[in-house]
């Protein structure tokens, strides 16, 4: 079975799920088994909030637990055997790519950090697996969405690619449909830095100390008992935001009123919500599911099995 994984700052995502990447340690069975993955003989639960920023992914044993969740999640979800083999279909930001890809191939696709290969058993809400992952492959986020939206593509001699995820912002242009490497550029402006710049805003201004989760149901447009200024502040807070993100992607050497561009990420839904074509500010088209790099990810490793190009 070939699954694909998005390892984000703030999120994992696969084809049919997408959770907090936060991950807690309890030395005992915790009080419940929703999304809770025992392994060698310690428990973890998967999706509580978000972990510390880590430049590199493989510093700890965290994201390696996280995937193994998400598989667990997948394999359930396909209505698989618990006891099977399976094909991670994983990503990195093209502009660190080669520097980083072996590290992360070799992190993911041993049984456990440090201990070798090999099948590795572990429980997932209470449901017993025996996983053989027999390979990673690594392709480069953003790019890796268009196996899904190739239209996008069509009569555009040059596009920008804008993947906003939770800690950085990954642009890349594309000219004739192919990555220019040397046009690659990672901005540290993801949606962390606006979800924590709202909160120090209406703290400030309102006295009032709001949650992560509080920001996002406002964010998104989703009701919320919230007082009405508070709210107001925060999606003014969002706009500015992306009005700032757009700038900053313009000092970084693109011209968004001569280049089309594609946003996806966590951010792409904000991006979408803040701006109009009436703004002048860019020509935007929006991939809202964050779940398309990871759909990405496996369809492209399937057609690289089925003997297409990569």
């Amino acid at each position: 079975m070939n699954i694909g994984i998005d390892h984000g700052y703030s999120a994992i995502k696969t084809r049919h799920f997408s959770f907090p990447a936060g991950i807690s340690l309890y030395s005992s069975e915790p009080y419940t088994l929703q999304n809770t993955l025992e392994f060698e003989g310690k428990f973890y639960v998967c999706g509580t909030g978000r972990q510390p920023i880590l430049r590199d992914k493989t510093e700890n044993d965290n994201y390696y637990l996280l995937t193994l969740a998400a598989i667990a999640k997948e394999i359930r979800q396909r209505g698989a055997k618990a006891e099977c083999s399976v094909c991670i279909a994983a990503g990195l930001p093209l502009a660190s790519f080669g520097r980083e890809k072996k590290a992360f191939r070799d992190y993911l696709l041993y049984s456990y950090p440090q201990k070798g290969p090999g099948p590795v058993c572990f429980r997932f809400e209470g449901i017993p697996y025996r996983i053989e992952i027999q390979d990673v492959q690594l392709f480069p986020q953003g790019y890796s969405a268009l196996a899904i939206h190739p239209e996008l593509l069509q009569n555009e001699p040059s596009v920008l690619l804008m993947d906003i995820g939770g800690w950085t912002v990954d642009l890349m242009r594309l000219d004739n449909g192919v990555p220019n490497a040397a046009t690659c550029r990672s901005l540290e402006l993801g949606m962390i830095r606006c979800m924590d710049e709202v909160k120090e805003q209406v703290r400030r201004d309102m006295g009032l100390s709001v949650t992560d989760a509080q920001v996002e149901q406002v964010l998104a447009g989703k009701p919320c008992s919230m007082d009405e200024k508070a709210r107001g502040m925060i999606r003014q807070q969002g706009r500015r935001y992306v009005e700032m993100l757009l700038s900053s992607v313009m000092e970084a050497g693109f011209d968004l009123k001569a280049l089309p561009v594609v946003m996806l990420g966590g951010g792409a839904s904000l991006a979408k919500r803040s701006i109009t074509p009436q703004d002048g500010l860019c020509r935007a088209f929006f991939l809202t599911d964050e779940k398309v790099n990871a759909e990405g990810f496996e369809r492209i490793l399937g057609r690289f099995q089925a003997g297409f190009p990569r």
